[in-house]
């Protein structure tokens, strides 16, 4: 059976409205591109309790239309652009809650939906990379889930990997059934891109904090390995 000392645990944190605090770049990206599609800005609100991915049905969903292709390409372009010339902020205490479980021997990664070069950049410009064992963005076109690159990203760390010993932390309804389809433990952040009745929704733990959350992720491995025969 395997060991529950905290070697043996893993965290693979979300980026974006997670690790990454761009709940306001998100808006800001969203509704700089809404209006020449047609489209009207949207408040944090409404962006919170409909975002959806990929993000292309979600224009579809606000606009009450499909986009066409070339429509697609330009504006999620402009939509990247407008996020790239915003600067990286990190989630406030994230640093210093990594370095922190870097000490106590818990493994951490990071997995995301957004672009992979992309997505090393930032990492690379807020000085966090030497803290996580794996970074994954998404290649290749979007998609409407992360349980198949949940899947991969656990493969990829090597052999031995006890799901039920993962914590995904996320801000999204999608981080915790992506979780569940690996048999990891989810626990989801309320002040990210997801509202906090949306996660609610999905029966997975609700905190406040990145600190809470690791926490709460790690009582629940240790109650898990408990209850096992």
């Amino acid at each position: 059976m395997t060991t529950t000392s905290a070697a043996r645990i893993r965290i693979v944190w979300d980026w974006n409205g997670t690790v990454r605090d761009d709940l306001g770049d998100h808006v800001a990206a969203l509704n700089a591109t809404l209006p020449v599609l047609g489209g009207k800005p949207v408040s944090v609100e409404t962006y919170r309790s409909q975002h959806r991915v990929p993000i292309r049905s979600f224009y579809d969903h606000l606009l009450g239309r499909t986009i066409t292709d070339q429509e697609w390409s330009d504006n999620d372009a402009a939509f990247l652009d407008v996020l790239h010339r915003r600067p990286v902020q990190l989630r406030a205490g994230v640093r210093q809650l990594m370095m922190g479980l870097r000490a106590r021997g818990v493994g951490q990664s990071l997995l995301s939906l957004a672009p992979h070069e992309r997505l090393l950049t930032e990492v690379r410009q807020v000085g966090i990379g030497g803290l996580l064992d794996r970074i994954d963005g998404r290649i290749g076109p979007s998609v409407s889930t992360k349980a198949p690159a949940l899947a991969a990203h656990l493969a990829a760390l090597g052999p031995g990997i006890d799901p039920s010993t993962v914590v995904v932390i996320g801000d999204s309804a999608d981080d915790a059934v992506a979780a569940r389809a690996v048999g990891a433990v989810p626990v989801l952040h309320t002040g990210g891109l997801h509202c906090p009745e949306r996660l609610a929704a999905v029966g997975a733990p609700l905190v406040d904090t990145l600190a809470e959350a690791v926490e709460v992720g790690l009582a629940e491995v240790a109650a898990g390995r408990k209850a096992r025969p």
